[in-house]
């Protein structure tokens, strides 16, 4: 299993301490998020100061952009990086394609699976010489000149990973992705009983093996050295939890589980206006729904936990703590998931 990290260094001396620090750590890919950051700048100095770890957006949102110049910046980080780039692209939900980035909004699986299609298209010119003359519902690329042509990638097109929650995204990433990032909000069982069976519908459309395709999970984590790291991070991953747990969209993983009352509650006291209403949230979290969703355990029991829940599941996986912690905390665990045992 390739054990990834997340970029959470701003500066320029603070990216590249981190890139150089997680490389020497083990660490398989470092993933940049697009929150309140360009997801793509900070690739630059962590490639540069590092020669083996894969860099990738997880993720980048698609809608935001038009499939013309997502291809550039993507083409270019995969030669900046000589081969290591991973693009991960979300849909972002409407009112934020819409009222953030000022962009249209329709059907996001069949214009999502159309936007990917339009990006393979334009490496292929780029890479081959094959003639653009993309015509689709949402997206036309017919137009390329020599002069706006960037030289052929020795290293071929980066693979696309989508991030997907419903069951429609999930089949679009098996019919014309090279990989999965499921939510965080997920479950084992979740994943075995609905996210898998549907992505594997996508694959057999597409008429491609499960084998070539990369499942990559950002699992919540909940660990601590001493009682007190432990109780404070079961308090962050019980609020973060409700967090999600209080979206509509995702309450298809409670329903899974019987939980459908927690999810409405959830959402209720989320719309209350109450200032108490995160913690009240997160006090509705008990131990069973804890359990569920997160991996609990002292740091050098998680890499097995993890292993034991999602070993036949996920090829890649990532540190989901939100609370604060040491980074050094996942070493245990990252050698044990990179070993295998």
């Amino acid at each position: 299993m390739k054990v990834d990290a997340h970029i959470t260094a701003s500066g320029l001396a603070e990216l590249t301490e981190l890139a150089r620090d997680r490389e020497k750590s083990g660490y398989d890919g470092l993933w940049s998020t697009e929150t309140s950051h360009d997801p793509f700048l900070p690739l630059v100095p962590v490639a540069e100061h590092t020669s083996r770890i894969e860099v990738g957006t997880a993720i980048a949102v698609a809608f935001a952009r038009n499939p013309m110049s997502m291809a550039y910046t993507a083409h270019d980080l995969q030669t900046y990086t000589r081969g290591r780039f991973l693009l991960g692209l979300g849909s972002q939900v409407r009112p934020h394609i819409e009222r953030r980035f000022g962009m249209p909004w329709s059907h996001p699986a069949r214009r999502m699976r159309e936007y990917v299609q339009a990006l393979r298209a334009i490496w292929a010119g780029w890479d081959t010489g094959e003639r653009l003359n993309f015509r689709g519902d949402f997206y036309s690329h017919t137009l390329m000149t020599p002069f706006f042509s960037p030289a052929p990638s020795p290293w071929g097109p980066p693979q696309v990973h989508l991030a997907a929650v419903g069951d429609q995204m999930t089949e679009v990433a098996g019919e014309v992705c090279d990989g999965l990032l499921p939510h965080p909000f997920t479950t084992e069982r979740y994943l075995r009983e609905r996210t898998l069976p549907t992505l594997q519908r996508g694959l057999d459309r597409a008429g491609r093996p499960l084998d070539d395709f990369s499942v990559g999970l950002s699992g919540i984590v909940v660990s601590g050295r001493t009682e007190e790291e432990m109780s404070a991070a079961i308090r962050g991953a019980r609020e973060q939890i409700a967090f999600y747990g209080s979206t509509p969209s995702y309450h298809t993983v409670l329903e899974l589980h019987g939980w459908q009352e927690l999810g409405t509650e959830l959402n209720r006291l989320s719309r209350s206006g109450d200032e108490d209403r995160w913690q009240k949230m997160g006090d509705l979290i008990d131990d069973d729904v804890l359990h569920t969703f997160a991996v609990v355990a002292e740091p050098d029991r998680i890499g097995p936990a993890v292993l034991a829940r999602f070993g036949d599941v996920v090829d890649r996986f990532s540190f989901y703590a939100p609370y604060e912690h040491d980074p050094s905390l996942w070493q245990p665990a990252v050698d044990t998931l990179r070993n295998g045992s």
